[in-house]
């Protein structure tokens, strides 16, 4: 897979304070790739550079193989967290000069408008002012001017801020069907269950300096422990306990379930299988619940930040 946007050795300062450190990250064509750090790690900073809006001190920034430049700002579709819309003026008008602004005719522009205001069913918002809609509904006309010209590079910086459930899983289905159309999306948030739903690659910035990147999924593997949470049905629970124990390093566990049934979590030793564990389980209780506990980007996050304190 190649790369849409390569940043390389990339450092920043404003002053005395450094918030980008030699940092390098690849984002793969036709990916989402999670941006991911604690408040005032550089997240933002980083972002401002591919949007052109400030420049490296050092490294540098190439788009498609080519050196980041300004003829690339058409390619770039921006959504930041602080939106942007002109509360005065109607929404339709805004649309349309916003687009204008993006090299898109009138004429296609009010197409494309008309395309994604029906899809969105808020045909009825032309006339409006941006002031007269709420929160979500002026992020909703945000994330059309965004997308509106198709560019091949997205970036949404906390996309789903004033969504309900229902209207943020609108907006994550659309960043889904962008990426199978073509787009590629760097995704910024701190919601870690998104990161999980959406998400291909992450990096993980943190006091400047990148400490982790790479395939989430390979990402996972590398963090897991060879823990799995198991539910068992037995007359006894304290003679099965002290059983498992002499066999297996065990834990009690919590978790969500309909029963009352011994929770564990059973950590494997490398000679040892899970399925040499599901059989001794089996054949001295009901097992009703058996899952090997990979970590979430929420326990990734979490860790790796600790690590670095």
């Amino acid at each position: 897979m190649s790369n849409l946007l390569s940043i390389d050795s990339v450092s920043k300062n404003f002053g005395d304070y450094k918030a980008l450190n030699n940092v390098s990250v690849d984002i793969p064509e036709g990916s989402i790739f999670g941006l991911l750090g604690p408040n005032g790690a550089g997240k933002t900073t980083l972002i401002r550079i591919i949007n052109q809006i400030s420049i490296p001190d050092i490294g540098k920034v190439m788009f498609n193989g080519e050196p980041l430049s300004s003829k690339h700002i058409r390619n770039i579709g921006y959504l930041p967290e602080e939106r942007g819309l002109y509360k005065s003026m109607k929404v339709g008008e805004q649309a349309l000069y916003l687009a204008q602004l993006k090299g898109m005719s009138r004429v296609d522009a009010k197409k494309q408008l008309k395309y994604w205001f029906d899809k969105f069913e808020i045909g009825e918002w032309w006339d409006k002012k941006i002031i007269e809609l709420s929160k979500g509904m002026a992020q909703k006309v945000q994330f059309i001017v965004t997308v509106l010209h198709k560019p091949s590079l997205l970036i949404f910086d906390e996309p789903f801020s004033g969504f309900d459930p229902i209207n943020a899983n609108i907006i994550k289905d659309e960043i889904l069907q962008l990426r199978e159309e073509g787009s590629t999306v760097i995704f910024s948030t701190h919601r870690m269950e998104s990161v999980e739903e959406l998400c291909d690659h992450i990096a993980l910035i943190h006091k400047s300096n990148k400490v982790l990147d790479g395939n989430l999924n390979d990402i996972k593997r590398q963090y897991k422990t060879n823990t799995f949470e198991v539910g068992l049905v037995c007359k006894e629970q304290d003679v099965l306990k002290q059983l498992i124990s002499s066999k297996f390093n065990s834990v009690d566990a919590s978790f969500r379930s309909l029963g009352k049934e011994l929770k564990l979590n059973i950590s494997l030793e490398p000679k040892q299988t899970s399925n040499e564990l599901l059989s001794f389980l089996s054949s001295n209780a009901e097992v009703n619940h058996f899952m090997e506990v990979v970590p979430s980007a929420n326990d990734i996050f979490i860790q790796t930040i600790n690590n670095q304190k």
